[in-house]
């Protein structure tokens, strides 16, 4: 229930506060006069889309806040508990909203601040507007069938989340099934395709290590010719002697022999020839190693083709499988585990479109069991329906509940759910949206609330000008179905009705006060003069005379004896 509503700086509001009360609150007020701006803010409060036109002009922002005091605490309690809000022991809750120039709005509720999806989830169990827009929805066929599961029981819902789970699960697994199931020409071609790889890549016997040994003695075969040619010039350096010239090895000998006779003379010459000879001992040894390598290497054009061969054929699957040989490797035991699965994906097909049976099966059995339930309420439904437009003076009325048995389940079951209506003798059963006026939504609008009043938990009731197209002891009616209503919801209800409005419990005034330099509204709460002065207004228009007044306070006392 809203216990008080405050805006700021919203639309042409200044500074609004109104205290709402438990039962029947009615608006009404000139036309203009702002009744729908202030219906405006309660769905900012709801969590709908803000702009910065919102904002009075020459303000940087635009504030709304609303406590409510909580009737049905169960769903909010889990609601505040998963978005980590404190609930007030009080069954209080204050959500307040803030609308920026720039564009940005808050909204926090208990003080936490809240995203517009929090919100929303939040506010579906406090506050139902009914208006314009809530009849395009009666038209829309999808909604029909919600309506109808709304006055089922917990059984109903048990089947239809059942229905709903099973139905979701069933999809994942069609989904896992067409992503292994190929067109057997296709499968084959796979198969084929991957044999083949697996088969090419196999017969090379490669080596994880190989490709540098071979890249090196291919190198050494390829350049025989110039490899010996320079080792044998270093051998020559070396251990070479001319007529013109001694080797390395000669002029080392030389050096040795003249340090030992030195180191006769000086014995701290014996460390450098003790170096130099043993210096000397290397280069022989390496003299012998170089001439002994290049002596032992042969020509082998055949061992060369082979390498080219091999080299050729590393490449060629390096080109096709990877960029190493480490990389073709993996890519084959990838490819063999593609292979073992398509191989084996027949197996898990087969159980797959078992398990798809069984699973539709299970839905279908679930589906029929939930159209009885609503085959059941729908009979019920047709006749309160009826019923409740007869007293709304919809005298003649035929209304139908066109409902179809579909070939497949599908998440909601297997039910087709679709109103029609006749309002006239000898007319056949139309769609809504064929035949009904404005007036005849509206009664048929407040035909279902009246159904579902005992149902909806939600606390706060809003008819925005649900009197639209009636007038007369039409309008008595619905001003009784809306004090039915009353009876377990808080009604908030913008009207242009005298008769709806003397049903109210609280009736307030909205006008507009023009000043010089801007326009601003005024809400007042009425007490009995002032409501007799309304109601009056609205029976005559602008000329009040006292028959009119007479009127008012008659209307104000039957309205009394019937709540």
């Amino acid at each position: 229930m809203i216990l008080e509503l405050n805006i700021k700086n919203f639309a042409i509001i200044n500074d609004l506060k109104i205290s709402f009360t438990k039962g029947f609150n009615v608006l009404t007020g000139e036309t203009g006069a702002g009744k729908s701006i202030i219906i405006d803010a309660v769905s900012m409060i709801l969590g709908e889309r803000a702009n910065k036109t919102f904002i009075k002009t020459g303000k940087n922002k635009a504030i709304i806040e609303a406590l409510f005091y909580i009737e049905y605490p169960k769903e909010i309690k889990i609601l505040l508990n998963d978005f980590g809000i404190h609930y007030e022991p009080d069954n209080t809750l204050l959500i307040s909203r803030e609308i920026h120039l720039n564009g940005r709005s808050f909204s926090r509720v208990n003080g936490h601040t809240t995203t517009l999806t929090m919100l929303k989830r939040l506010t579906y169990y406090l506050v139902n507007i009914h208006g314009q827009h809530e009849y395009q929805t009666l038209l829309s066929l999808e909604n029909h069938i919600e309506l109808i599961d709304s006055l089922g029981n917990k059984e109903l819902y048990f089947y239809k989340d059942k229905i709903h789970d099973e139905y979701s699960e069933l999809q994942k697994i069609k989904s896992k099934l067409s992503t292994i199931s190929i067109d057997e020409m296709e499968k084959e071609r796979k198969i084929d395709l991957l044999k083949f790889q697996i088969s090419e890549i196999n017969n090379a016997n490669l080596k994880f290590d190989e490709e540098d040994d071979l890249i090196n003695e291919h190198s050494k075969l390829s350049n025989q010719e110039e490899i010996v040619k320079t080792l044998n010039g270093i051998y020559n350096i070396l251990d070479y002697n001319s007529y013109e010239d001694a080797s390395i090895i000669d002029k080392l000998n030389v050096i040795t022999r003249d340090l030992d006779k030195l180191t006769r003379f000086d014995i701290n010459l014996k460390n450098y020839y003790k170096n130099i000879l043993d210096i000397t001992y290397q280069i022989q040894d390496f003299t012998r190693d170089i001439r002994s390598y290049y002596e032992g290497i042969e020509y082998d054009p055949e061992r060369l083709a082979l390498l080219d061969e091999r080299i050729d054929l590393i490449n060629k699957l390096k080109r096709k499988y990877g960029a190493t040989i480490s990389e073709i490797l993996e890519y084959r035991d990838n490819i063999s585990s593609d292979l073992d699965k398509i191989i084996n994906d027949e197996k898990e097909i087969n159980k797959l479109q078992k398990k798809i049976k069984e699973k539709e099966n299970y839905i279908l059995t679930l589906s029929k069991k939930l159209s009885n339930i609503r085959n059941n309420i729908i009979s019920k439904f047709e006749k309160n329906i009826v019923n409740e437009l007869n007293e709304l003076n919809m005298k003649n009325v035929k209304f139908k509940v066109k409902h179809e048995i579909l070939e497949y389940p599908n998440i909601k079951g297997i039910d087709k759910v679709e109103f029609l209506i006749s309002t006239n003798p000898g007319e056949p059963l139309k769609k809504l949206s064929r035949i009904i006026s404005g007036g005849e939504m509206s009664r048929i609008m407040l035909a279902i609330k009246s159904i579902t009043a005992n149902i909806d938990n939600v606390s706060t009731m809003i008819f925005d000008e649900i009197d639209t197209g009636i007038s007369g002891r039409v309008a008595q009616t619905v001003g009784e179905k809306i004090v039915n209503i009353s009876r377990r919801h808080q009604v908030l209800c913008i009207t242009h009705l005298p008769q709806i409005a003397a049903m109210a419990d609280s009736h307030f005034l909205v006008s507009k006060n023009n000043k010089v330099d801007e326009t601003e509204i005024n809400i007042k709460n009425l007490d009995y003069k002032n409501r007799i002065e309304e109601l009056s207004r609205l029976l005559g228009g602008v000329d009040v005379t006292s028959t009119t007044k007479m009127h008012a306070k008659e209307m104000l006392e039957l309205s009394k004896k019937l709540k």
